[in-house]
């Protein structure tokens, strides 16, 4: 799509702008302690604390925020999805307002992802006395020892997610030339003329 085909509009709402830096600084930092870091994860418990505060947050402004933070303005069909698919490899900019369908997905496969790793972060007990979660006691042991698997599951899938999101940033730069990073500094981005 040409650029006199577009026009830059204000998108990204300075709230979702902070969620999401404030959001993937702490998953990484919480992936890499989990990782690397002590063997007391009290650290890691407390980030993960503040990522299901913002994790709550994103969940009530896909209601009730401005349009395009919104679910229900962004989530489409698997028609869209797939004509969406089609016009992938072209190598012009896309200029969707707001997530286009794949990235729709995303959202909901990342949000999803971090939802199962915050619960069984929180009802996780791996047997060492000390990093047990919070609601280890009212899940049962049963549920609590399986939420060791689950926990390591979803942090494997954490970051298949995140080098994901990475390598489409990536891909969108340099074959589309198509700036997603900006957008989501400065909340303004090219979008596809609607008035033609």
């Amino acid at each position: 799509m040409r650029r006199d085909e577009a026009r830059r509009v204000r998108l990204w709402d300075p709230a979702l702008r902070l969620f999401h830096w404030l959001l993937a600084v702490l998953v990484v930092t919480n992936w890499l302690l989990g990782k690397f870091g002590p063997s007391i994860m009290t650290v890691h418990f407390w980030i993960g604390y503040a990522i299901l505060g913002l994790l709550a947050f994103r969940l009530v402004w896909g209601i009730v925020g401005p349009e395009h933070a919104r679910f229900v303005n962004f989530l489409r069909g698997p028609r869209a999805v797939m004509a969406y698919l089609r016009h992938l490899p072209d190598r012009n900019p896309s200029n969707w307002p707001g997530h286009n369908p794949m990235g729709a997905l995303s959202v909901v496969a990342m949000l999803g992802v971090l939802i199962w790793q915050a619960g069984s972060g929180l009802v996780i007990d791996p047997e060492d006395f000390v990093n047990i979660g919070p609601l280890a006691d009212a899940a049962g042991p049963e549920i609590s020892r399986a939420a060791v698997g689950w926990h390591s599951l979803g942090a494997d899938l954490v970051l298949i997610l995140v080098v994901l999101h990475v390598a489409v940033i990536l891909f969108y730069r340099v074959w589309k030339n198509e700036d997603l990073v900006r957008p989501m500094v400065t909340g303004w981005k090219w979008v596809r003329r609607t008035d033609k």
